[in-house]
């Protein structure tokens, strides 16, 4: 696996990002096809395209909730353990004016930086991107998905 940089830190998961977003996609966009087919050739069959429509827009809001629910346990297990690094090296808690994206943002920070990027980040009220430019030594992050 390349080493983990800010140029490259997201993560696809290609079956999940592109095939099943796809297939999801053509599966709506030939029910809507056929739809309009059918309504233009004065054919009654209304039922079975409106019903692959409806298929089709609950598997969409299956698939976004499935991410961003895995997502929201995601970001408070890093903010747990974003906590617990900070008050293993300080004695204290991270600054509760922290967002959760400046915390998650603060997760690719190496231990000798991350205390001073913590203070620099809730001082210059840093967003998430700009933290991770001001990363000079990047810790990666293999495991979120």
């Amino acid at each position: 696996m390349a080493e983990q940089h800010f140029g490259n830190h997201t993560r696809f998961v290609p079956m999940f990002h592109f095939v099943t977003f796809t297939a999801i996609l053509a599966l709506l966009g030939g029910a809507v096809y056929k739809l309009i087919k059918n309504q233009q050739m004065g054919v009654g069959g209304i039922a079975v395209p409106l019903l692959l429509i409806a298929t089709a827009l609950i598997l969409v809001s299956v698939a976004l909730f499935a991410r961003v629910f895995a997502l929201k346990a995601q970001d408070r297990a890093i903010r747990a353990e974003e906590n617990l690094r900070y008050f293993a090296m300080t004695g204290k808690l991270l600054d509760s004016k922290l967002s959760i994206q400046q915390i998650i943002a603060l997760r690719f920070a190496s231990n000798s930086e991350f205390v001073d990027l913590a203070h620099r980040a809730v001082a210059e009220n840093m967003k998430p991107n700009d933290i991770k430019k001001a990363i000079k030594h990047w810790k990666a992050d293999y495991h979120r998905v």
